[in-house]
């Protein structure tokens, strides 16, 4: 009798170690409702009606933990059709909660609303959310906090303190004017007013009285920095007078940490960095400004805001020069940093037998146009395939096995191959259509991104949809597959959503075909998406119902 006591007290222990272990790998359910609302926004001197969420510019930040489900009601209180994306999410079987608009749903209609209903599988970081159709994201985003789970550190020292810091950028226009403007022309928008840092400016010439994001610390402490880039059309440089910042993760998955004084982060991408308060009082600006290598024009003007020690007051703040535009060295440094944390727990699972091997080149072209100026409008292109946004949802329309809405023939390899960083062919013209490329489930791609010299070279970030991707090679000049693939990184090479086509180079990524649905692929500057920088994959459904799409919800918004 004893002995079965006894062995029952054993059992009792090691439910008792084990079940918040057991508790915890099933997550919570957590509710958010968004109110998407017009509200009145005052920035450089200047008041204008502007889409936001609760009444908010950024909007609120969502905040979970590894394996919490997410139930997110969207309610489209304004006169623009509207759709939510969840970037970086990797929606594992649930492509219906994707959110790019025409892609993955059909947009939610004035006076309507939409439950996104998804949960949070094998990621912790920082990611951002934001509209996903028109120009709305230019005012509708914010942060997305996934924290680990709670039987879990962070693989670096625990912060007293995490702040998001959101960059972004302002036009006192409306901006779906400027973009109506642009595409009635047949020509680039207009850039933007101003850069921001959580919605904020800091004082500019037009405007002195406008403030700036304050940002109070203590000395000898260490803070975690979540940074989001939700600007349209820039990349941007961020950094702090006398302080360095540890860089620990980006795109919410965790790299080896090295130290910089400058970071990098392109549209669409996060970073994540420990500050280190090592003075004792002070003030100390804040600044993002923008990385352009090309002759293409930017906003130019840079964005501030303040670190101040707690107790000081009326000391003078310690200023910063933000690097060159034209800084492709630090920005080089910045990216050729970055290498994945590749620990027991975290390990870099690099695809190695590809089964589709893609060679991407990226460019922008003219179309004819009879209503636009000069006759031509400037459209952009993968594979010289200038992506026709459907009316109806590819998503709805792959799961219903439609017909007449798309076409699997996105063509895998150039159709018309030439000196892609030399000099340019003389017929710029594009094709257009509807195209996507077909994987099987569970399957190994890799994707060469070459940027061309056509009309200019340039920077493009690239963001896959529903996976994270590993960034195995990058380089300059046109892509050498004899010489190239021997420097590839096949072991711990940075993982991320959104990844530099560097302007006149190329770079190399691969990912595991392993979440069904249809996967939008798209140039995250604004501009280039509007002008067909995009295409879409579809993968298969894999053996059995945990490898297969789950069907569409009932509440799924109607074109």
């Amino acid at each position: 009798m004893l002995g079965k006591i006894a062995e029952w007290l054993k059992i009792l222990v090691v439910l008792a170690f084990l079940w918040p272990v057991l508790v915890l790998s099933r997550g919570n359910i957590r509710h958010y409702k968004f109110n998407v609302m017009m509200t009145n926004v005052t920035r450089l001197c200047s008041t204008k009606p502007t889409v936001t969420v609760n009444g908010k510019f950024p909007g609120p930040s969502i905040y979970a933990r590894e394996d919490d489900t997410l139930l997110i009601k969207v309610v489209n209180q304004v006169h623009y059709n509207l759709s939510i994306h969840w970037h970086g999410v990797k929606q594992l079987r649930t492509c219906w909660a994707d959110g790019p608009a025409y892609i993955a749903q059909c947009p939610i209609q004035p006076g309507k609303s939409y439950v996104y209903n998804f949960t949070v599988t094998e990621q912790r970081g920082t990611l951002f959310w934001h509209a996903h159709i028109l120009w709305l994201r230019a005012t509708v985003h914010g942060a997305i906090v996934i924290l680990p789970k709670l039987a879990l550190p962070y693989p670096f020292s625990k912060p007293k303190k995490e702040v998001v810091i959101i960059l972004g950028e302002w036009w006192k226009s409306d901006v779906e004017a400027v973009l109506d403007e642009a595409t009635q022309s047949g020509l680039p928008p207009n850039i933007s007013d101003a850069h921001t840092i959580n919605g904020l400016t800091g004082p500019v010439s037009t405007c002195l009285s406008q403030e700036g994001f304050n940002f109070q610390v203590e000395p000898g402490k260490k803070y975690l920095l979540r940074i989001i880039n939700a600007a349209l059309n820039e990349e941007l440089f961020f950094k702090i007078a006398g302080h360095n910042l540890t860089v620990v993760e980006v795109d919410a998955a965790y790299v080896k940490p090295f130290e910089t004084e400058t970071i990098l982060t392109a549209p669409g991408q996060t970073t994540n960095a420990i500050l280190s308060t090592n003075h004792k009082n002070g003030k100390y600006l804040m600044v993002t400004s923008p990385y352009m290598d090309s002759p293409i024009l930017v906003n130019n003007k840079a964005a501030t805001a303040t670190l101040q020690y707690i107790g000081t007051n009326n000391s003078s703040t310690t200023f910063t020069v933000p690097p060159p535009r034209n800084a492709t060295s630090i920005a080089f440094n910045f990216m050729d940093s970055l290498q994945s944390l590749n620990s027991k727990r975290y390990p870099a699972k690099v695809p190695i037998k590809i089964n589709h091997s893609l060679f991407f080149i990226i460019s922008l072209g003219l179309n004819p146009c009879a209503t636009c100026y000069r006759g031509f409008r400037i459209v952009a292109a993968i594979n010289n395939v200038t992506f026709v946004m459907p009316s109806v949802s590819l998503l709805s329309t792959h799961f219903l096995n439609r017909s007449g809405v798309f076409t699997d023939d996105f063509p895998g390899n150039p159709q018309n191959v030439f000196d892609y960083t030399g000099v340019p062919p003389e017929n710029l013209r594009t094709i257009e259509g509807t195209k996507l490329y077909r994987l099987e489930y569970d399957s190994n791609v890799q994707i060469i991104l070459q940027d061309t010299g056509l009309l200019s070279p340039e920077n493009h970030p690239m963001h896959l949809h529903g996976f994270n991707f590993f960034v195995v090679g990058r380089g300059k000049g046109n892509f050498n597959p004899k010489e190239d693939f021997k420097k590839f990184n096949l072991v711990d090479p940075v993982e991320r959503n959104t990844i530099n086509a560097p302007s006149g180079g190329w770079v190399a990524i691969r990912f595991r075909a392993n979440n069904p649905g249809v996967w939008f692929f798209h140039c995250h500057l604004e501009v280039h998406t509007t002008w067909g920088l995009k295409m879409a994959f579809v993968v298969n459904n894999g053996n059995g119902p945990n490898e297969s799409l789950l069907p569409p919800p009932e509440d799924i918004p109607k074109c």
